[in-house]
């Protein structure tokens, strides 16, 4: 009688084929996306020469791409994995948020939750990228166009009426706070509540402690948040990594708690638990970072919404944050590049 192969692990405690068993039930989970959208323009084009106003480089424009970025890219990354989405936001009553809504309209999503604001600006992030035709483009400059004014006590009352709606049948919320007025903490203790039958995930830029007693289950900051939110430094110092993370941990009251360290892969803290420190999955030369938490909020939520522990959510996480900093861009990973690179690590290939 043969002996079945026994099943390989990414830790003593997590099965890779059992990951691959909650990502197949992603598909079709209602996620709320609460959060601030980003238009991401990409201009890319070729330097010239050196202008002689001023010494500047002159950079002839090639094309212009414009991509979903901040709580927009989360979103993204949710519908990729085979979540069905239904985001909840402001965006300006202008070029950019047309170009958002119109982008999801495209991908068959109810965009009805996203509402036009005409006292609201649409953030813009514009990447100015240099090389030749058949090089890599290379980021020279970064312009940023950035809401003044918060928005108006008519579309935060809206806002609430939405998230309201939208969350009577959810699986999951996950609120996306870059900072630009469309969320707050007081809206997450307005509609969701202390208790809520559905999972409740927190990426907030600026803003973390502020969403103590909202509901929240877990969050996902990267270090430099840590950093800047305890004041400190943390670096290879993993003592003080878990000091913050256990503070943060009991300070919001969370069930679980994330923290992404780029190369040094991340830090899975929970309530009643030893601290876990997972490597990076892949390669650690990443190719580009941009809304890499993005992915990881989205695979992290659908995780805890199909019914895996924070240990295999963490996981998920970590895998899906590996593949996408390894594309250029504001990007996504699909479900079906997540299951393969599951399938390839159950299987010993290497990455």
């Amino acid at each position: 009688m043969k002996r079945a192969k026994p099943r390989k692990t990414l830790s003593k405690t997590v099965d890779l084929l059992a990951l691959a068993d909650i990502v197949e039930r992603f598909e079709g989970k209602r996620v709320v996306i609460l959060g601030d959208f980003v238009a991401d323009y990409f201009q890319y084009g070729e330097i010239t020469r050196v202008s002689r106003e001023a010494p500047v480089l002159i950079l002839r424009h090639r094309e212009t791409r414009i991509l979903p970025g901040g709580a927009a890219n989360a979103a993204n990354n949710l519908l990729a994995l085979g979540a069905r989405v239904l985001p909840v936001t402001a965006v300006g009553d202008d070029a950019a948020g047309d170009s958002l809504i119109e982008s999801f309209r495209e991908k068959k999503v109810d965009v009805s939750g996203i509402r036009r604001a005409k006292d609201h600006v649409t953030p813009v992030k514009t990447r100015f990228l240099a090389g030749w035709t058949h090089t890599v483009g290379q980021q020279v400059l970064r312009v940023d166009y950035e809401p003044q004014t918060p928005l108006a006590a008519a579309g935060r009352n809206e806002i609430d009426r939405l998230l309201r709606a939208r969350l009577k049948n959810a699986d999951a919320l996950a609120i996306s706070d870059y900072g630009f007025g469309v969320v707050t903490p007081e809206t997450a203790r307005r509609v969701a509540g202390k208790k809520s039958k559905y999972v409740i995930t927190l990426d907030s830029r600026y803003d973390l402690s502020s969403y103590r007693n909202a509901g929240v289950s877990a969050a996902t900051p990267n270090e430099a948040e840590m950093e800047a939110l305890h004041h400190t430094t943390i670096g290879r110092n993993v003592v003080e990594l878990e000091r913050c993370g256990r503070s943060t941990l009991n300070n919001l009251k969370l069930s679980s708690l994330v923290v992404t360290r780029g190369k040094d892969g991340m830090a899975l803290f929970q309530a009643g638990r030893g601290v876990v420190h997972i490597p990076v999955h892949g390669s650690d030369q990443a190719v580009d970072v941009t809304g890499a938490g993005d992915t990881v909020l989205a695979a992290y939520t659908l995780g805890l919404a199909s019914g895996a522990s924070p240990l295999e959510a963490a996981h998920i996480a970590n895998i899906a944050g590996g593949l996408v900093v390894m594309k250029r861009g504001t990007a996504t990973v699909s479900r079906s590049e997540l299951l393969e690179e599951i399938h390839k690590a159950a299987s010993g290939v290497p990455s």
